[in-house]
């Protein structure tokens, strides 16, 4: 389980300068986090790989926890921008399948997204500040079911479904169910639930 140094809330970048180097680290510690577990990933790799200052790489990260949050929470975000409302789809055949995507994309780089999904799990558990990717990944999923204005059931529809799909990834990451059956839980879920 990944260690929480300090619980400051992360600087946030403001200018586009700041925005950009936020990016760059992010990017360097995805790459390497594809091939290294957590324990393996040296903060002053990823500052390095990045090209920035160690204090920079804290200032934005205060713990390499908030560092793979950080890089769930950009990838969740950026699904935001190009998820297209549902055709004619319901909300439920939608939401599957923006799931099993985002499952398949997860089992491609197995050691990334454990890192990630544990280091937003221990920043959660430790009650520091932590951006709220669940938040963002709440709205990917009432976006992708085409709820723009969703009720309060609606919403607590969504975050059923969201912990569900925390569960069958975490069963697919550990190997405990094959895709197949992932898939097959994730239409019933979705079905289920938003349907």
């Amino acid at each position: 389980m990944p260690r929480i140094a300090e619980s400051r809330a992360p600087a946030e970048p403001v200018s586009e300068e700041q925005r950009e180097r936020h990016r760059r680290i992010l990017r360097a510690a995805a790459r390497l986090g594809i091939t290294l577990d957590f324990d393996h990933v040296q903060m002053q790799d990823v500052a390095r790989e990045s090209g920035v200052a160690l204090g920079t790489l804290y200032r934005y990260f205060p713990s390499k926890a908030h560092l793979f949050a950080g890089i769930m929470g950009a990838q969740v975000r950026g699904l935001l921008d190009v998820v297209p409302p549902p055709d004619n789809q319901a909300a439920g055949q939608a939401v599957a399948a923006l799931l099993l995507r985002l499952t398949r994309r997860m089992l491609d780089n197995r050691q990334l997204a454990i890192s990630m999904i544990q280091s937003n799990n221990a920043l959660h558990a430790g009650g520091g500040p932590v951006r709220a990717v669940d938040t963002d990944f709440e709205e990917l999923i009432l976006k992708a079911a085409g709820w723009a204005q969703p009720s309060l059931d609606e919403r607590r529809r969504a975050r059923l479904v969201m912990q569900c799909w925390y569960g069958v990834l975490m069963s697919a990451l550990n190997g405990r169910s094959t895709i197949e059956e992932a898939e097959s839980d994730l239409d019933r879920a979705c079905g289920l639930l938003l349907g």
